[in-house]
């Protein structure tokens, strides 16, 4: 019998040197017991996580009957949930013990955990037990958008691959309008940091620039609806039928933080450009305004991961930048 076509490379990523390592390791028996995939699109992710599992679980030198990787009988999953989408210690326990046994069918078991990032502080801990002894003829894929949230000792206990899509822009598959609009609202950025470098002080100023600030939010999360949307229904076109809902809901959730954080990625080049252009004519103060702005910025980001609104965080950086700017 022909042996079952194995799940494909996701495309951006076939034949890169990453996968080229994988695809080695697994030839050779020798992949890690711990893996830790991180990019920016959790939908990436979960595909190469499907294609490593189907490589480990349907090895075609094993005479077993072939499974898609998540229908096998030694495929485990573990994924947030509830409101706060957060994995608890008593799904990861369950995890843990659903691993303990040994394989039913292949001859190695494999569990993926989606966004391992989610975990609660307990459940990190829980889990780190079983990553400092790993089961026998098991592979943990830790999925992560977020790599530098997880405890380090977890990090430090995984081999870690990095995947990246194709396209380096925030909005690469949204549609020109789109693209037209965040173009635009960078460019009012710019314009309101140049406005309060140049120290105007009378009120009618003082209150056009604090309106630049939400000015600024509403173009933002615009941008940030149309383009999370276009890029699902573009995604979604291509999953395969058989995701339940909360795969879904997880693939989309991971599309629209990617897309929140490269569109904040932007915001702080847009804000070291400015901050070039500053120190070129003489501004020495640029600098500290620059310093202080991207630790701004990053402990704003960083509070995302807490479920803060993107919006709040974009306010209090703008916020705070009214005051690192202007002078005095």
């Amino acid at each position: 019998m022909k042996p079952a076509a194995l799940t494909s490379w996701p495309p951006a990523l076939a034949g890169t040197p990453a996968v080229a390592v994988i695809e080695r390791a697994i030839e050779r028996s020798r992949l890690a017991n711990s893996l830790l995939l991180h990019g920016d699109n959790l939908g990436t992710l979960a595909a190469m996580a499907h294609a490593i599992a189907d490589r480990l679980l349907n090895d075609p030198r094993q005479p077993t009957q072939p499974f898609p990787p998540k229908q096998h009988p030694d495929f485990f999953a573990l994924r947030p949930a509830g409101k706060m989408r957060q994995i608890s210690a008593e799904v990861t326990r369950d995890l843990i013990g659903r691993i303990q046994v040994s394989p039913q069918i292949s001859r190695r078991k494999v569990a993926v955990v989606y966004e391992a990032e989610r975990m609660n502080v307990t459940a990190a801990n829980v889990f780190l037990k079983t990553l400092e002894e790993p089961p026998a003829s098991t592979t943990i894929l830790l999925l992560c958008t977020r790599p530098y949230s997880l405890l380090p000792t977890i990090r430090s206990r995984c081999l870690h691959f990095r995947f990246t899509d194709s396209g380096t822009e925030a909005l690469a598959d949204a549609d020109e309008t789109a693209r037209a609009q965040w173009r635009e609202a960078l460019a009012a950025y710019g314009d309101w940091l140049t406005q309060l470098a140049a120290g105007v002080v009378e009120k009618r100023a003082v209150a056009a620039q604090l309106m630049g600030v939400y000015g600024f939010i509403t173009r933002f999360n615009a941008v940030l609806a149309a383009a999370t949307d276009q890029a699902w229904q573009q995604q979604k076109a291509k999953l395969p039928a058989e995701l339940d809902d909360d795969e879904q809901a997880a693939i989309e959730t991971g599309i629209a933080n990617g897309i929140r954080l490269k569109l904040f990625s932007e915001i702080e080049h847009a804000t070291r450009d400015h901050a070039q252009r500053r120190l070129l004519e003489g501004d020495a103060g640029a600098r500290r305004a620059l310093v202080g702005a991207v630790e701004q910025l990053e402990h704003d980001i960083g509070l995302l991961r807490l479920n803060l609104n993107a919006a709040t965080a974009l306010e209090s950086f703008l916020l705070a930048s009214l005051r690192l700017w202007s002078r005095r």
